[in-house]
């Protein structure tokens, strides 16, 4: 009896999604006009925390190809720059969310976001330099303090709010990560006009206005969380115990998203310089926003869709990795076409947003507030060890063969389908 009630999703809802929705949240009563435009301002502070984490990234994929001239390093050394930021935040996630889980969420985002901005400092003075390995020392810090930024701030909005308001939440946080996306290549080319390198010194500008967003406009709920770690580990086993069939698929699913997208970025990021295309500069940046829009898009549609509805969810995940697992595998045959290619690599990120917002709920809603912190941040781990492995893994099959890409990537979506569709099946109604 007790295995079968493990098999599914202990996740609440309280109430559907409406215009007002956004201005409730966990314990609190009524609140007034101004009350409610607080908590839309306390929204939007949230939303520019993952913003921010995007922007360490894929600010940089448009002028990868131009650090390597610049720098002499080769395709793989440029790719580093990406995944070791990518795996720094990885590794340290866990530890990060125990500590938010103990102390609190705030105090985890606010010194997460002063030295990610200091790490962009120094590896822009090491561009200056011409010294690649300050610049890797560099990403390595930003890395670390990454995992303080985005990963809690998921814990955050399960601590805010409720039910219907908390997957819309989730879906406009993973919709505010596509739109890092989109517009990061278009500014990361466009501050290249000045120097290749200046993105690295934008970071401190765009974590500050996020800094001073969150000590401002968002009040979190008191944090009483004293329990050891011992105790606190027991409790984490034992989620795993109970729903661990369907969370570490969820994980991987999750992983799996962003190691394709960010792959298949670095890949159009290099094909365009290239002959016959000849692309670079802010059209480049344009043209890799186009299949990141898509998945904006798809993000913010499917969270204020999915509400409490798990059977909803369970479609949207399947159809969304059935369009990955399709276009990728057309995109063996049709990367030289570069319209209908990227027309393939839209459909691919639209399936991306229709699989996120729904993984995004389901984990973050599973568990007590208590544990949500370790949980949310070992989900996100992987996140960041699969965009840390795309570029690298992507450059070596690129040398090997185009096609090897492809093949490779939807073999694994499809490999994917078959994980969510056996082990991830949520009852008609979450409870």
């Amino acid at each position: 009896m007790e295995k079968a009630k493990s098999r599914k999703l202990n996740i609440t809802f309280k109430s559907d999604i409406d215009l007002t929705e956004l201005n409730e949240s966990k314990g609190t009563e009524s609140k007034s006009e101004g009350g409610s435009k607080g908590r839309i301002w306390e929204f939007i502070a949230i939303a520019t925390i993952p913003m921010v984490l995007v922007f360490g990234n894929s600010m940089l994929v448009p002028v990868l190809p131009e650090m390597q001239r610049e720098l002499e390093i080769s395709k793989f050394q440029s790719s580093l720059i990406i995944s070791i930021f990518s795996l720094a935040a990885g590794l340290f996630i866990p530890i990060i969310g125990y500590l938010s889980d103990r102390f609190g969420r705030k105090a985890i985002i606010v010194p997460a976001l002063i030295i990610y901005g200091g790490g962009g400092v120094l590896a822009g003075f090491g561009a200056i330099w011409s010294s690649y390995s300050i610049i890797i020392i560099a990403r390595a810090i930003q890395g670390l303090a990454a995992a303080g930024t985005a990963p809690i701030a998921m814990a955050l909005v399960g601590d805010l709010y409720n039910g219907g308001t908390e997957s819309k939440a989730l879906g406009l946080t993973e919709a505010s990560n596509g739109t890092g996306k989109v517009l990061s290549p278009i500014i990361g080319s466009l501050l290249a006009l000045i120097v290749w390198y200046a993105s690295f010194f934008a970071f401190p500008v765009f974590c500050a206005l996020s800094l001073l967003a969150v000590l401002f406009l968002i009040k979190e709920p008191k944090h009483n969380q004293k329990q050891e770690l011992k105790e606190y580990l027991r409790k984490i086993r034992q989620q795993f115990k109970e729903k661990g069939r369907w969370l570490i698929t969820s994980f991987f699913a999750g992983s799996l998203g962003l190691f394709i997208l960010f792959g298949v970025l670095f890949y159009l990021s290099n094909i365009l310089e290239e002959e016959p295309y000849n692309i670079d500069g802010v059209i480049k940046g344009m043209i890799l926003a186009i299949p990141l829009l898509g998945m904006v898009i798809t993000s913010y549609t499917t969270g204020s869709l999915i509400k409490k509805n798990g059977k909803l969810m369970r479609w949207l995940m399947n159809i969304g990795l059935i369009a990955m697992t399709l276009s990728l595998a057309s995109s063996i045959f049709s990367f030289k076409n570069i319209y209908l290619f990227i027309g393939l690599l839209t459909i691919s990120s639209i399936g991306t947003g229709l699989l996120l917002p729904c993984l995004n709920t389901m984990i973050t809603g599973a568990v007590q507030k208590s544990e949500r912190g370790m949980i949310t941040s070992l989900y996100n781990s992987l996140r960041f060890l699969g965009v840390a492995a795309g570029p690298p893994l992507f450059g070596w099959m690129m040398d090997k063969s185009d096609r090897l890409v492809f093949i490779t990537v939807s073999s694994l979506s499809l490999l994917t389908l078959g994980l969510v569709f056996f082990l991830i099946k949520p009852p008609p109604k979450v409870n």
